[in-house]
């Protein structure tokens, strides 16, 4: 695995990022807390692509664009960063009179810690003049520098190309590393450790209490790691609720505020009938696995159990995909498959032309045709529109077993593609 000891691998996102900012307005560049943002767009600052940076951080500034929104954003260069936005609300109103007054493209490339979708405003006031992209964590391509097919893959007529075998060490130890640029250069699992504790307290403060208001937020870490112990389960909410001692009132709440700041992730159900009884509760996914085994105090030795590994291995697989999709197939949607007959598949990536593909995760070396309930069921109730099954796994094997069903190393998800030579 590539170092990365200085954070700053480059990100397959930042030329998606380059292409909107040479034809849209505003350009949104929305994702969690410390996944890389302000690295992104200080970058596109030093290459020329934009010509400011600001930080609303900063308190002076954070001061001068609630005082005067409109004049704050008269005195900024033509193409600006102004990085995590959404703490100054007001500014919205004043954004969108700037750019209807003068819409040439690249005006802006705002940056926030929230889901804009979900924050009061902003979306609104932005529509049609803005293009939201969401940066995670880094991906296992990103670490090593390879630029992952995958994902694309799944839909061609060949398929994913297979990648090598890894050892369950390996496997185990990109888990509780996962993705966050600063907790991937840590020297080791204490400073790791030490870095989410700090994240955690981080977010759950400070950044909740500026978002919603409100200062009872003491639950919110227990809550976390409640959801950690949930991961690729269905949301029970009255469940969880009973567990965390919160009136499901709250829960719905703080679970809604979880959501905003990209720290839950729930998987939604694929809602489809075509005569079956489905499963319609999400699953419970977090953003990043290295997160997950730090709440659940697990570290590489302690995940290599077999009754372990298998929740954090489907979370890690998620999480690949979703990072995947945002450069790759931005308008791919990913679900999960249940029928209430108990078939079900960990992943299903569906496109927009309604053509959809399924990967299950097994924390084993050896696939047996049970395995593949599933995605027969899913080829079943999908039809033509089913092209292909993937069954991911910690052997060696690469075994079709039929038509469009097929077992492949886990590492096939970012071991297919080339070698990247320089940035995206």
């Amino acid at each position: 695995m590539a170092d990365c000891q200085d954070c700053h691998c480059p990100r397959h996102l930042a030329s998606r990022v380059r292409a909107a900012l040479e034809d849209t307005p505003v350009v949104f560049l929305a994702g969690a807390r410390q996944t890389g943002k302000t690295t992104l767009a200080r970058a596109l600052v030093e290459e020329g692509v934009l010509d400011a940076y600001v930080t609303l951080d900063d308190p002076t500034q954070l001061a001068a664009a609630a005082h005067d929104p409109e004049g704050f954003l008269a005195g900024l260069p033509h193409r600006t960063v102004l990085d995590e936005v959404q703490r100054a609300p007001d500014l919205f109103p004043a954004l969108r009179a700037a750019i209807d007054r003068d819409r040439r493209p690249g005006r802006f490339l705002l940056t926030g810690s929230a889901d804009v979708l979900l924050l009061p405003g902003l979306a609104q006031v932005l529509t049609g003049r803005m293009e939201i992209l969401t940066l995670e964590p880094f991906s296992q391509g990103e670490r090593e520098g390879r630029r992952e097919r995958f994902l694309r893959d799944l839909f061609t007529p060949e398929g994913p190309v297979p990648g090598p075998p890894l050892e369950r060490e390996a496997v185990c130890r990109r888990i509780v590393e996962g993705g966050f640029p600063e907790a991937c250069a840590r020297s080791g699992p204490e400073r790791r450790a030490a870095w989410f504790d700090a994240y955690v307290a981080l977010v759950t403060q400070r950044e909740v209490r500026e978002l919603a208001r409100i200062e009872g937020v003491t639950e919110l870490p227990h809550l976390l790691r409640l959801l950690a112990a949930r991961l690729g389960g269905l949301l029970n909410r009255a469940e969880l609720a009973r567990s965390a001692g919160l009136a499901q009132t709250t829960l719905a709440r703080y679970l809604a505020l979880l959501q905003t700041l990209f720290l839950l992730r729930p998987l939604p159900a694929r809602a489809t009938t075509r005569g079956k009884r489905l499963i319609r509760a999400p699953k419970v996914h977090l953003i990043d696995t290295g997160l997950a085994a730090h709440l659940l105090g697990l570290d590489a030795d302690g995940l290599a159990r077999p009754d372990r590994l298998g929740p954090l291995l489907e979370g890690f697989v998620v999480c690949e995909l979703r990072r995947q999709r945002g450069w790759a197939l931005p308008g791919a949607r990913l679900h999960h498959f249940r029928t209430a007959g108990g078939a079900e598949v960990d992943v299903v990536v569906e496109l927009p032309d309604g053509r959809v593909a399924g990967i299950e995760v097994k924390a084993a070396a050896t696939v047996r045709a049970r395995d593949l309930r599933g995605l027969k069921a899913l080829a079943g109730i999908a039809g033509d529109a089913f092209v292909r099954g993937v069954v991911l796994h910690l052997g060696e094997a690469h075994a079709a077993f039929g038509e469009r069903l097929v077992a492949m190393p886990l590492s096939s998800l970012w071991r297919s593609g080339p070698q990247r030579r320089g940035g995206p």
